[in-house]
């Protein structure tokens, strides 16, 4: 898995996990700000979470413009320092009236407008560090370790988002919805660590930092490899149509945010005992990934050094996860925005498990076509709602819920983990799996342009989430559910459908 990539990736990767960190923690804790802090319904705190998602999605297209006549470099650059600026905007409590509200839009416009000039760019220059043939067949497995570090920062983003309140309301004497600008700080930290990640290790990626039209040297070997008219229109046509698929997934997965959000704070168990509610404590999950990993170490390598090694770490983690078992004291509190820290921790663990799945698949030349994998993701994500379907029977409507008060029926936090388990798998086939098809079938002259479609349609997507925001009220939770298995559904059957066309183009 990590053997023989290119030392770049490796910092590129560590840069985006600091960002990431910093996104997440904000985003975390943002749809149940508006709110508080505002005293907005549902819909229209769905509204104005799903048009930032939009634009931190959208813009990377005018990114990806700009980086392939600039260079990407520049752009990760700007994008950083715009960002930053934006969190800080976001960190200064103004109340909650119009004036405020307005310059928490403005904030949210920088920090849209960075992501996009950030984001995607730094995605297509992992994707050149493979243009190098002695690189080229560890391009899906790249993604996948970037995909990883990526949820490594939003994994403990929730908890760092939910700690920092807490103190700045126990110990500074913070109003509850003031305390969420602490949450928006941490990002202004984590951008800080980013960009001297990016700047120490520069020299191990400046080679990929220009596009082909900004570098003389990359523009002739663009031109060597340019492509016939007709073979650059089925290309940039196949991208399309899995961009038309990838709105769906993201609409569904990035419920995560909103209905799933609303589902926790509204109807789940608001404490958990015993071996559940190790789980809510992000360091027992960083245990468990350590044995996971320590786990693959010993199938993975004949030294018995190295298994010898990765046994003690086993051992040591079990050990502290049974001492910490047995000290536990009492009911541990469960926050609503502490679910999402489950996604990336499951993103982290079963990235091994999917890369072990499919290196032995492609030994035995089964393997399934990236194409044939993102249909395959949107599948599972709909079993991930038929999940939440399940666990919703007998519930009333949020309306309703709202209406009972202290009589209200809430159920335990396992619907929302095991949703979040298999949203996970989905993801996975999705994702990392898309990117790498994008920068391995896309023109060589159109990578900025087709980095940023791919983040366009994750836009649409992302706006497309207010949906839920709309159904979240006086409709039953089974209809709510069943409309993201729809979506999900329809897209795989026409991703299904287009198949041999999109194989076609990736081979």
């Amino acid at each position: 898995m990590f053997k023989n990539q290119p030392k770049g990736l490796y910092a590129l990767a560590l840069a985006n996990t600091g960002e990431r960190f910093g996104y997440y923690t904000m985003i975390a804790v943002f749809a149940l700000f508006l709110r508080e802090n505002f005293g907005l319904d549902p819909g229209k705190a769905g509204l104005i979470y799903s048009s930032f998602l939009m634009l931190v999605y959208f813009l990377p297209v005018i990114g990806g413009i700009l980086a392939d006549i600039f260079g990407y470099g520049k752009m990760v650059t700007s994008g950083i320092l715009i960002m930053f600026f934006g969190y800080v905007a976001l960190s200064v409590p103004l109340g909650g009236d119009t004036v405020a509200l307005w310059a928490m839009m403005g904030a949210l416009l920088l920090v849209s407008l960075g992501t996009g000039l950030f984001k995607g760019n730094l995605q297509v220059m992992v994707g050149n560090l493979y243009d190098d043939a002695k690189y080229s067949d560890r391009r899906d497995a790249a993604f996948s370790i970037f995909y990883m570090a990526i949820n490594i920062g939003a994994m403990f983003a929730p908890t760092a988002a939910v700690k920092i309140m807490e103190y700045a309301q126990k110990n500074l004497g913070v109003s509850v919805a003031d305390s969420y600008h602490f949450a928006f700080g941490v990002a202004c930290v984590s951008l800080i660590v980013s960009i001297i990640i990016y700047y120490a290790f520069r020299g191990t990626f400046k080679h990929v930092e220009k596009s082909a039209i900004s570098s003389k040297k990359d523009n002739e070997v663009a031109a060597a490899a340019e492509l016939a008219p007709g073979e650059t229109a089925k290309r940039v046509v196949a991208l399309i149509l899995v961009f038309i698929v990838v709105i769906f997934f993201w609409m569904a997965f990035h419920q995560n945010g909103l209905t799933l959000t609303f589902f926790a704070n509204e109807f789940t168990a608001k404490s958990s005992t015993g071996l559940q509610s190790m789980a809510f404590d992000v360091w027992n999950l960083v245990l468990c990934i350590f044995i996971v990993y320590a786990a693959f170490a010993i199938f993975d390598t004949k030294s018995k050094r190295t298994r010898g090694i990765a046994g003690g770490v086993i051992a040591v983690c079990l050990g502290i996860l049974i001492y910490r078992y047995f000290n536990l004291d009492g009911p541990v509190e469960v926050a609503a925005p502490i679910f999402q820290q489950f996604n990336p921790c499951f993103v982290v663990a079963l990235t091994p498990v999917s890369l072990a799945i499919f290196g032995w698949l492609s030994r035995k030349g089964k393997e399934p076509s990236a194409p044939r994998k993102i249909a395959l993701g949107m599948l599972v994500a709909a079993s991930a709602f038929l999940i939440m379907i399940v666990g919703s029977m007998g519930l009333p409507s949020p309306n309703e819920q709202k209406a009972l008060g202290d009589a209200a029926t809430l159920v335990s936090p396992n619907w929302l983990i095991s949703t979040y388990l298999v949203l996970t798998f989905g993801e996975l086939l999705l994702s990392p799996m898309g990117i790498s098809f994008v920068t391995k079938v896309a023109p060589p002259k159109l990578k900025g342009l087709m980095m940023g479609g791919w983040f366009a349609s994750t836009a649409l997507g992302n706006f497309l989430v207010s949906v839920g925001g709309y159904l979240w009220g006086g409709l039953p939770l089974w209809v709510v559910w069943s409309v993201f298995i729809g979506v999900c559904v329809v897209s795989a059957l026409f991703m299904f459908i287009m198949m041999k066309r999109l194989e076609k183009v990736a081979k």
